[in-house]
């Protein structure tokens, strides 16, 4: 039995077949054909995303654009995309922050691929340049440029070249995964056989071609003691008697020679 009140309110309106037949074709979606949200009118209904009702809509601008029912009532889409960069919209206000030495001044009109805005920022080095509001609050940009170049400049200052060789880069050399065996210097060729080489003061000496791979690492490694470990460790003893007397250093320079007889040695040694 129904009170009077339910009817009057419309809390009530059958017996509870409509109900029913509801719960049998599982939840009916809200209708939003012809409403608008932001720039977009509701078109009409298509196939559901991952579960969610979607619907295709109109923009202002003529476009379309497939959303789901709970992105257009959540305001998350408001157009095709057309809207997105207006001035005002869905913009964050970088003016005057500092990011390491770039101070953002004010928005451009460019986008990269995302969309992000490219802000022009003045850096402390007095020059100016236009970065992403993403690379800026990332962290990505710390300044025009000038602060790698100081960065690159420190580290070269504290590295000992010698004839376009690096000591450190000798001495901490690893194995490198970069070529076709896996080794530093050693290389796979079609037929099987591996080729082997070295690079010492920006030119690279053929060691000769095995078809064992640990011969091949063998023949490598030996080079490697000859003319790396060899230049080292002469760098170390004539930087020694360098500290203790500059002028001696000056007067002479160390030389270091390659001997190609011992290289060939090199291969005899590993056979």
């Amino acid at each position: 039995m129904t009170e009077g009140k339910d009817l009057s309110k419309g809390t009530v309106s059958g017996c509870g077949c409509i109900e029913k037949h509801n719960a049998r074709r599982g939840r009916i979606p809200e209708d939003l054909t012809g409403k608008t949200f932001g720039y977009l009118t509701v078109i009409r209904r298509i196939e559901n995303r991952h579960g969610r009702t979607c619907w295709l809509c109109r923009c202002i601008c003529g476009g379309e654009k497939a959303a789901t029912a709970h992105d257009l009532k959540a305001g998350k889409v408001k157009s095709c995309g057309c809207k997105t960069h207006e001035h005002g919209h869905n913009r964050i206000n970088l003016t005057g922050k500092l990011f390491g030495r770039l101070t953002a001044m004010y928005p451009t009109e460019r986008r990269d691929q995302k969309g992000a805005v490219y802000w022009h920022c003045r850096c402390d080095c007095g020059n100016e340049t236009e970065v992403s509001a993403s690379r800026l609050m990332y962290g990505n940009y710390r300044s025009c440029g000038c602060l790698k170049a100081e960065n690159q400049k420190n580290i070269y200052e504290k590295l000992h070249l010698v004839d376009g060789t690096c000591v450190e880069m000798l001495e901490k050399r690893k194995h490198r995964s970069d070529n076709t065996s896996g080794f530093r210097g050693v290389f796979k060729m079609k037929n099987g056989r591996y080729r082997v080489h070295i690079g010492f003061r920006r030119q690279r000496f053929y060691l000769g071609t095995v078809d064992s791979f640990d011969k091949a690492v063998q023949i490598r490694l030996a080079a490697e003691h000859l003319l790396h470990d060899g230049f080292v460790e002469a760098w170390h003893a004539w930087k020694e008697k360098a500290d203790k007397d500059p002028e001696w250093g000056k007067q002479h320079p160390l030389k270091f020679e390659v001997d190609r007889e011992q290289l060939r040695e090199c291969r005899n040694e590993a056979e």
